[in-house]
């Protein structure tokens, strides 16, 4: 019996295979990724499929500003292979919009198949004035309002706005001392052992 649950952190080594076996190494140059790169995703919206030990299918969904609008941008959704066809990336996508409207979010906006997308109400209408960061085919960019009017209006690029993955180690905040200009004639050079 295949159960839709949050994705427990010890699961992302699990859950990086899936992805590698489904969408490949092109995944990573994807102009969705240029937004989920260095972020977490959105609280408790992070959710996977399981059949038994085994991790078949995961969703997840990523704060962003969209053209100054609050909104989620799905994505990855990913089905193992010998589930592909079995409801299970259905079931992933109503129990993320259901969460996703109980946690109070209004919008989403995701890349993908408008084919398999407008079952669960998605559309172009929504994104004609929104922009990714780096090349989208038009006719894949879909949104959904989970709140009505929720993108009216919505103009300009899709920014990420979800919190860190790790901190920032650079910017003069990062916990070290500031003491004025760094004195790069004093730095040493690192030495690599052969």
């Amino acid at each position: 019996m295949i159960l839709i649950g949050a994705e427990a952190p010890a699961e992302a080594g699990a859950r990086e295979l899936l992805l590698d076996r489904t969408m490949g190494e092109g995944r990573f140059l994807k102009s969705s990724e240029r937004i989920r790169e260095g972020r977490l995703p959105a609280d408790g919206l992070a959710l996977v499929a399981r059949d038994g030990d085994a991790l078949v299918g995961s969703v997840r969904l990523w704060n962003v500003s969209a053209g100054g609008r609050d909104a989620l941008l799905l994505g990855p959704l990913a089905v193992a292979p010998e589930c592909q066809g079995e409801g299970v990336g259905s079931r992933l996508m109503r129990a993320a919009l259901n969460r996703a409207g109980m946690l109070g979010h209004k919008a989403v906006i995701l890349v993908g198949d408008a084919a398999y997308y407008t079952r669960f109400g998605f559309s172009l209408d929504l994104t004609r004035r929104l922009l990714m960061p780096g090349p989208v085919d038009r006719n894949r960019f879909l949104a959904l309002e989970l709140a009505d009017g929720a993108l009216h209006g919505a103009a300009g690029m899709l920014v990420p706005t979800g919190a860190f993955a790790t901190p920032s180690i650079v910017g003069p905040d990062f916990g070290a001392p500031v003491y004025g200009e760094p004195d790069f004639d004093a730095i040493e050079p690192v030495r690599l052992a052969a």
